[in-house]
């Protein structure tokens, strides 16, 4: 059931072409641009590879173009980690499982965050629980893996420049064979 580093580099062949939900990027470019912003601020191979596979739920869900329109919350965080826990540790698996939170509590702490906020974000934010109300915000932020999930949060809002050059995919997945659990992790 797990994905090895060459199933992750198929399914973005196969899928990353595919847009981002609302927004002028697609699935692969998201992903490399979250995972250079990740980069740029000397994040550690962890971080750098959650931020590269945090939306992979999309990928390994397919809900149609744009399901927040729907009314449809595709819970894209928890879809992934079934398939990477075995291949990463929880300082990759946490990241993903609470970027989305992250964005709930940015929205309650940071003044500002919600109006900045893409149409589709504001839109899914509101699918996934709303903006966190003090109480969960100070709740959440105590979570292990809560100050990198918001780190890559900020990383994910700004990773949705069309046209951005970026490194290729292989070499954020050199950066994932790194920190790959699996020893001789094999990259395609």
């Amino acid at each position: 059931m797990g994905l090895s580093l060459a199933d992750i580099d198929q399914l973005f062949a196969s899928r990353g072409g595919e847009q981002y939900s609302g927004e002028g990027v697609t699935q692969l470019e998201h992903a490399l641009q979250c995972a250079l912003l990740a980069e740029g601020e000397s994040a550690g191979d962890e971080l750098v590879t959650a931020a590269l596979l945090h939306d992979l739920g999309h990928l390994l869900h397919d809900l149609g173009e744009t399901p927040t329109l729907h009314g449809m919350d595709d819970i894209h965080q928890y879809r992934a980690l079934p398939f990477l826990r075995g291949l990463f540790s929880d300082a990759v698996l946490l990241p993903i499982k609470l970027h989305v939170d992250a964005k709930r509590y940015l929205c309650a702490v940071r003044p500002g965050y919600f109006a900045a906020l893409s149409d589709d974000s504001k839109r899914s934010l509101g699918l996934q629980g709303g903006i966190f109300n003090e109480g969960q915000a100070e709740a959440f932020i105590t979570q292990s893996g809560a100050g990198s999930a918001v780190r890559l949060r900020v990383w994910d809002e700004q990773a949705k420049v069309a046209g951005l050059p970026t490194p290729p995919l292989a070499h954020f997945l050199g950066r994932a064979r790194r920190c790959a659990l699996r020893p001789g992790e094999q990259l395609p």
